[in-house]
């Protein structure tokens, strides 16, 4: 594990959470007496899915755009997601003044479609995934002038997500593990850097679906590579390549990564629903599915002290009462 040579540092997260300082929620966590008789070790929830715009992407978003300079703030910004980036962005851009422009694909859930707009963003539709809105966006910085916000592969983005780490450590400082979704890797790059700098022992574990882990598959070629089968109801995480940064972090830092399935993700949506009364998207449930699954050795688990990241909660309703039903 190397520290020095990282792409952030403790500093630059202690930096993000003094720029969030009444921004963004200082979210709950919470013992799950369910998880923990399941899993025979105590697990804790971090509540994301409780954050504003319903996900933690409004940490990374809104010091991304607060770091901006006059100049660049004044040019505006875009940024490619399939929602959940897209209302960190908006909001961020309403709350700095700053005009936002949001390219999402047409695939995208209505409910987030909806919800960016309602934030003040201008919504360009366009593509049927990730790739494909990172080009347009890519074009209309070329077009436009406008400053792109990475939606994970940007230092002061990763530094804002960290944020967590630190929030995790004020409410529980002797934590074993922490099991955080992952898409194109933010998220567990930032907390992992919080989490490592404070204790090497706390052991980081990534989750992505069987049907799309570019992060999973790129450790194993030890390089960024793409793996996409099929789509995930995981669509928050549905990112087939990880960002050069977040790989480095994720390469030095994390325990491991494992992948569950469909089947798995719905299991443990519907078990967040019925037995801790938490509603999550199909990508904030990932955490809660690796230890539901068993997928993390129960060598971790058992009698330790483990933080699952609901890092999200914006699902349609009727996706929502379909997976209830089934």
């Amino acid at each position: 594990m190397d520290l020095f040579n990282l792409p952030i540092t403790m500093k630059d997260i202690r930096e993000a959470q003094k720029a969030l300082n009444g921004k963004v929620y200082q979210t709950g966590i919470a013992r799950s007496n369910y998880l923990s008789e399941k899993c025979q070790g105590d697990i804790y929830v971090k509540f994301e899915n409780m954050q504003r715009t319903g996900s933690f992407k409004m940490r990374g978003a809104f010091n991304k755009l607060s770091s901006l300079t006059a100049e660049e703030a004044q040019r505006g910004v875009v940024a490619c997601s399939a929602g959940n980036h897209a209302q960190g962005v908006a909001l961020s851009g309403s709350m700095l003044g700053i005009n936002a422009k949001i390219v999402m694909p047409e695939t995208a859930p209505k409910a987030k479609i909806d919800a960016t707009k309602g934030y003040g963003a201008e919504v360009v539709l366009y593509g049927q995934n990730f790739n494909e809105t990172m080009q347009k966006a890519q074009e209309i910085v070329k077009e436009e002038g406008r400053v792109f916000v990475h939606p994970y592969d940007d230092a002061k983005v990763i530094a804002g997500q960290g944020t967590i780490g630190l929030e995790i450590l004020e409410d529980l400082w002797d934590v074993d593990n922490i099991v955080v979704p992952i898409g194109g890797g933010g998220l567990i790059a930032g907390i992992a850097v919080a989490l490592k700098s404070f204790n090497p022992n706390i052991n980081i574990f990534g989750v992505q679906a069987d049907n799309v882990h570019g992060m999973a598959a790129s450790l194993v070629a030890d390089k960024v590579v793409t793996h996409r089968d099929n789509s995930t109801i995981a669509d928050g995480c549905d990112v087939a390549t990880p960002g050069e940064l977040t790989f480095k972090i994720t390469k030095s830092l994390v325990t491991e990564v494992v992948t569950v399935s469909e089947e798995d993700i719905k299991k443990s949506m519907i078990a967040l629903v019925q037995r801790n009364k938490i509603i999550s998207e199909g990508a904030g449930a990932l955490s809660t599915a690796a230890i539901l699954s068993g997928k993390i050795g129960p060598e971790y688990i058992e009698g330790k002290k483990t933080v699952v990241i609901i890092s999200g909660g914006n699902i349609d309703l009727t996706k929502l009462a379909s997976i209830l039903n089934s």
